[in-house]
């Protein structure tokens, strides 16, 4: 700390003090304030001196100075303890609390709207969009509650009248996921000013305080117009609709006309003077005027019999009666705006499974103590409250510090400190208290007046030392006989004036009123006032008296708070006058003392800063030593512990318990933590190599397993298959078919192509099988057909396949019955001349020739010639072609007509269409011709293609010769 702040700004740590005495305390804070350094350490505590100006050291310049660093490695600052709760919460897990915590006046309001913006500044650094939106609502809800509950008091423009402690939740990466208000005793309204003249009108009001009586007396300087738009937009962004904000306004107006509400006696019964206000009223909360009169002036009440009677008021009656509903409605909406915040950033849905653990930072902001001309059952309250805190700081800061040294075996000086629980007691102690006291008179049947139960406190507090009246102390001139008494607070004297206690201690507002603002058509006025709905007869348990609810408040507050992890700030008024130059050692010296800061001074310069179980110390900082990473072989966690300590020379810095180790300067600890920051990556690295190679091995080990499976399981495919096949094709043999209707199995992948070749072979099998049984006199009609097939590859649908193939059809009698006599005889001439053996196909056709005129012929080939005969003249041979010369191909279509082009190798074409005879007239025997040349030219050649390569299906195209 001297490093970062030079001699003459002072100590920035009052633990560095040379010596620790009031005197050195007050120079130091005051040279401070001098300098312009408003923020002190003690420890973690933070002190801080309101400087009534602005101060440039909130910007995002700061907010990074301070983000994640240690508490000691920057000045004194705000943002240095709110990054410590952070930094808490979220490694440890662990719920924290800011308690804020000094006079009114002192800053405190200003210094929690601080660490909500630094809080907000460092989370979320992804911008979600959801925890935008709840940080956004969070800091909005700072300007609205600050506009309804502060108000101006004589010692504070903007003083709290109402506490408030929120709750804001994380989820496991420290975003910001929503929270939750608690407020304490609104004990003042405010309005504020800068409604446009159209609203004004419209709530029948006047652009000027000075005409309300319930404005008059900040009239001067409540000159809201920019605070005014601010809360507008406050509350826009909240989610309040546009109909509740009216209605807001609408209280607000109502509030204002109810202040300037007279009443007059007239003969034996009250009435309201003016019936204009009673019509405003009325319009403004949507009821009935003749029902606000009747409430205002009269009080409906339930006799022991059961019946219903109306009691007229007093002109003092119905003024209390006034005052009290007015002050309601702004208390009801005040707790109903608060409700309406609470719902928009309560957290939802949350499920610890799904999200991880949930932690909070609570923010405490409540009034500081008071002490004014006249105090009251308000202040009362105020300083109740501040003693409960006190009580929480010294029972966590000073008493149990000094008891965990004793119970820890620690050497250890007993400071002197005053513990403020007896004055707790005299307020809260059950039958003996003040709270007690004022119970018992508020429930007292009879007339009890507020004088009555001054003495009953002074009957039953009269021994008490920090309680006295001017009846106990008559020399004292300073109270008034029968209106004061005098508490000894931990903050100074204060006196109280009994008067107004047991009428602000009931429930002052008659259930009239309740019922009126329940029977609104106003639906927000109505959910504000729930306990309307009952019937007076209905209403007959006495509701908990106001001191009460507030003491079972704070209880709970302080239950709250001590279950977490805390850190403070303590505020401190440098002056009376708001002067951002002026200190007034005086007033400062006396709250450094209520505040007990000397004796925290000496606590934490005594003690130790830092504490903490062996296991969780070994367990965060085992990496730092050598003996202890991964995993210390020692007898126990406290030997392991000790060489960590002795590794990095700390031995004089700490001190050792029966469980933990104490930790004296927060340096030594800031040194640990950055050797752990800078060992973290090289940790993560080597974990994340191990790791990777552990997922690589078991990567490597499942897929050999994989592998080995994916084997055995092929291969069980693969037998499987066989099995199949073999049991579907045991018996094809014995088949009429051999096979052909059974139906293969789907072969697994490695087997597709030995699946193919199988079927293949099978078919190849068949195929021999039923050429066996073919009389060798069909075979060359086998031949042809196959030979057909092949060619025509099903380019044509019908070639003949399934007929018998004559071949010769001009010598068919059946076919040719006329003239198949004289072809056998010209054939067989022609057999004589040209010496062949077999005749390979004839029958009759049309030639086409090149000028598309067709004549009847006939068409004899053998295995030598083609033979063009004229059928008309004896079968004359009209053309004898080489068989050889028609090698370069023929041509067919692929529909059902029976055209055929030989083409030659002299380029002669030869266009046919052949006939069919008499023996079927729709034969097809295009497939045959073709079958029986390609067989032939097999058998001859070894290969068709060698002397047919063009065998052409489709459109026969040129000029036919």
């Amino acid at each position: 700390m001297a490093e970062l702040e030079g001699l003459e700004f002072g100590k920035s740590d009052f633990v560095l003090l040379d010596e620790v005495n009031m005197e050195q305390f007050m120079e130091n804070l005051k040279l401070r304030f001098e300098k312009a350094r408003i923020y002190t350490f003690i420890g973690e505590v933070v002190v801080s001196v309101n400087p009534y100006k602005q101060m440039d050291i909130y910007g995002k310049e700061a907010i990074d100075a301070y983000r994640g660093r240690e508490l000691y490695e920057n000045p004194p600052h705000l943002y240095a303890v709110a990054d410590a709760a952070y930094k808490a919460m979220k490694r440890r897990a662990k719920d924290t609390c800011i308690v804020i915590s000094g006079e009114s006046g002192a800053g405190k309001t200003e210094a929690s709207k601080y660490i909500m913006q630094y809080i907000a500044a460092i989370t979320n650094p992804s911008q979600r969009a959801e925890v935008e939106s709840v940080k956004n609502v969070l800091l909005k809800s700072n300007c609205v509650l600050e506009a309804f509950g502060n108000a101006k008091t004589n010692r504070n423009d903007n003083s709290s009248r109402f506490g408030k402690y929120m709750d804001i939740n994380f989820n496991f990466n420290g975003d910001p996921t929503g929270g939750h208000i608690n407020n304490y005793l609104l004990e003042k309204v405010r309005i504020l000013r800068g409604g446009s003249e159209e609203m004004l009108g419209s709530l029948h009001l006047q652009n000027d305080p000075v005409n309300y009586v319930y404005t008059r007396e900040g009239a001067t300087s409540n000159n809201d117009r920019s605070n005014h738009r601010a809360v507008l937009s406050a509350l826009q962004v909240i989610g309040f609709s546009e109909e509740e904000i009216d209605s807001i306004y609408r209280i607000l107006g109502t509030i204002l006309i109810l202040g300037n509400l007279q009443f007059e006696t007239d003969s034996e019964s009250v009435q309201v003077v003016g019936s204009e206000a009673v019509s405003h009223i009325a319009g403004l909360t949507t009821t009935e005027p003749d029902n606000v009169t009747k409430s205002l002036l009269y009080r409906t009440v339930a006799t022991g019999g059961g019946e219903v009677i109306e009691k007229g008021h007093t002109e003092k009656e119905a003024c209390f009666g006034r005052d009290a509903f007015a002050k309601a409605l702004y208390e009801r909406l005040f707790c109903w705006i608060v409700a309406r915040i609470n719902a928009v950033i309560e957290v939802k849905d949350y499920n610890p499974v799904l999200h991880g653990k949930n932690t909070v930072i609570g923010v405490l902001d409540i009034y500081g103590f008071e002490i004014f001309d006249n105090n009251s059952f308000e202040q009362f309250c105020i300083n109740y409250c501040n003693e409960k805190l006190q009580q929480l700081f010294i029972e966590l800061i000073l008493r149990q510090e000094q008891d965990e040294y004793q119970r820890e075996g620690i050497t250890w000086q007993h400071i002197d400190y005053f513990n403020n629980q007896i004055i707790v007691d005299l307020v809260e102690q059950p039958h003996k208290g003040i709270i007690s006291v004022l119970d018992e008179a508020c429930l007292t049947v009879g007339k009890v007046t507020d004088t009555i139960c001054l003495e009953s406190m002074d009957a039953k507090l009269r021994q008490h030392p920090h309680y006295t009246s001017r009846k106990l102390t008559p020399s004292d001139k300073t109270m008034e006989f029968h209106r004061d008494f005098r508490i000894r607070h931990y903050a100074g004297d204060v006196t109280y004036s009994v008067e107004g206690f047991l009428d602000k201690n009931k429930d002052p507002l008659f259930q009239d009123f309740k019922r009126l603002m329940y029977n609104s058509s106003n639906p927000v006025l109505k959910e504000m006032w729930p306990d309307g709905q009952l019937s007076i007869t209905e209403v007959t348990k006495r509701p908990l008296t106001a001191a009460t609810l507030f003491k079972n408040s704070i209880v709970a507050l302080v239950d709250k708070l001590g279950c977490k992890e805390p850190y403070y700030v303590r505020c401190i008024k440098p002056n009376e006058m708001k002067s951002p130059v002026l200190f007034d050692d005086a007033r400062c010296q006396h709250q450094v003392a209520y505040l007990g800061l000397l004796e925290n001074v000496r606590v934490r310069r005594a003690g130790f800063a830092y504490r903490q179980p062996y296991a969780r110390f070994l367990q965060r900082y085992k990496m730092t030593c050598e003996y202890t990473w991964p995993n210390h072989l020692m007898e126990t966690d406290r030997e392991a512990v000790e060489a960590i300590v002795t590794q990095h020379g700390f031995q004089d810095d700490v001190a050792y318990g029966h469980t933990k180790l104490f930790v004296r300067t927060p340096r030594s600890l800031f040194t640990l933590e950055q050797e752990r920051a800078a060992l973290i990556p090289i940790l993560v690295l080597f974990l994340q190599k191990v790791w990777r190679g552990a997922l690589a091995r078991m990567r490597c080990q499942r897929m050999r397993a994989i592998y080995a499976i994916m084997g055995c399981y092929k291969r069980y495919k693969v037998k499987a298959h066989f099995w199949e096949v073999e049991r579907r094709f045991t018996n094809v043999r014995n088949m009429a078919d051999y096979g052909k209707s059974v139906e293969w199995p789907t072969p697994p992948a490695a087997l597709a192509q030995f699946d193919s070749i199988t079927q293949q072979l099978h078919r190849r099998w068949r195929a021999r099988q039923i050429v066996k049984n073919i009389p060798p006199s069909d075979m060359g009609e086998v031949r042809a057909k196959v030979a057909a097939l092949g060619a025509l590859s099903g380019e044509r649908k019908d070639w003949g396949c399934g007929r018998p193939w004559e071949r010769d059809y001009l010598s068919n009698v059946r076919d040719c019955p006329q003239t198949s006599s004289n072809f056998i005889r010209i054939s067989k001439e022609l057999r004589n001349k040209d010496q062949y053996n077999q005749v390979l196909f004839s029958g009759f056709c049309r030639k086409v020739n090149r000028f598309n005129k067709s004549t009847d012929r006939a068409l004899f080939i053998t295995e030598k010639h083609i033979y063009k005969l004229d059928p008309k003249k004896q079968f004359k041979v009209l053309k004898r072609l080489p068989l050889e010369s028609v090698s370069t191909g023929l041509s067919i279509t692929a529909g059902v007509d029976q055209m055929v082009a030989l083409h030659t190798s002299s380029q002669d074409d030869v266009l046919l269409y052949i006939q069919r005879g008499e023996l079927c007239p729709n034969q097809d025997r295009i497939g045959e011709l073709l079958g029986t040349l390609i067989d032939h030219f097999t058998r001859c050649t070894g290969h068709f293609s060698q002397i047919f390569p063009r065998i052409r299906t489709g459109k026969v195209t040129g000029s036919p010769l």
